[in-house]
């Protein structure tokens, strides 16, 4: 099957040296096997279609008879090989890799199998936390951050820049959840990027407090209204207005229940815990005469 180099590197067919190299950098560490060890099949044919790319690419020989003939002309035929006897005909892809990114090992250390592993370490994680609302949740979201970071350039130097991070939040995600960014990190030589880890922090609502599925909350009513009736009025986290009629007695330990107003599920977006209200009864002060009162009224 041919490919088109251009495509695979993410280039266009105009791109100079530096750009070939500084994109071959950062296809090859992100799909190097090694650093894919739960689709390690996927990536091993990424990778190779990434090294026999940049092979080509980076070749000035090669690069002209593929512009010629190759895939970046007709999109059907692939390129010849160039005329000369090198070895570069049949350097693997983690031959071009060393090549690319040097070899601090001794040629003893080639015959293990694991040498890229040993050899190529990765950074700890950057992390970062990012605060969110009840309602950020609840509606779902993307909140931007803006991170700073060392990464190498095409010449090998470390230079900083700074990125925005686009972070999509779910409405069932829960405090505490960490999103990864792999290779959003810091880049050394010989190193693979480290990850930047965002965590999540849930900012103390005013009204709502989460528990699981559920929004609770708490309401503060005088004995008057927990004995005659009252009615609850509360703003959703979505906007919309509740009127909550409660004719029963509310003695302290009392809880409403209002179904599916809480939060969703993670395994079912469709449905939703519960709202439920709680009550701080607040108790008067009573003088002798409303006592006597009172027990000529209750039971």
């Amino acid at each position: 099957m041919a490919f088109n180099y251009y495509k695979l590197l993410q280039v266009n067919n105009t791109a100079k040296d530096d750009e070939i190299k500084k994109a071959y950098h950062k296809l090859a560490m992100k799909w190097h096997p090694d650093k894919n060890p739960n689709n390690k099949k996927e990536a091993e044919a990424k990778f190779k279609q990434i090294s026999e790319a940049y092979a080509v690419l980076s070749n000035s020989e090669k690069r002209v008879i593929y512009d010629r003939h190759g895939e970046g002309r007709n999109n059907r035929t692939p390129p010849p090989k160039a005329s000369d006897n090198s070895s570069e005909n049949s350097k693997s892809a983690e031959d071009i890799f060393t090549d690319f990114f040097g070899s601090s090992f001794s040629e003893n250390n080639f015959g293990n199998a694991n040498w890229f592993s040993a050899r190529v370490k990765e950074e700890a994680p950057i992390e970062k936390t990012l605060h969110y609302s009840l309602e950020d949740l609840y509606n779902g979201s993307t909140k931007k951050m803006r991170i700073s970071r060392e990464v190498l350039d095409s010449n090998g130097t470390l230079i900083q820049v700074e990125e925005l991070l686009a972070i999509k939040l779910k409405p069932f995600w829960k405090n505490g959840t960490k999103v990864f960014f792999p290779g959003k990190g810091n880049e050394r030589r010989n190193m693979f990027p480290s990850d930047m880890v965002v965590l999540l922090e849930e900012k103390p609502h005013p009204i709502f407090k989460r528990e699981g599925n559920d929004l609770v909350v708490t309401i503060n009513i005088s004995l008057k209204e927990a004995l005659t009736g009252y009615t609850t009025i509360l703003t959703t986290l979505d906007g919309r207005l509740l009127r909550i009629p409660i004719n029963k007695v509310i003695h302290p330990n009392y809880e409403e229940v209002v179904p599916r107003e809480g939060m969703r599920f993670a395994k079912d977006p469709s449905q939703k815990g519960n709202l439920r209200i709680q009550f701080n009864i607040k108790f008067p002060s009573l003088n002798s005469e409303q006592k006597v009162s009172l027990r000529k009224i209750l039971p």
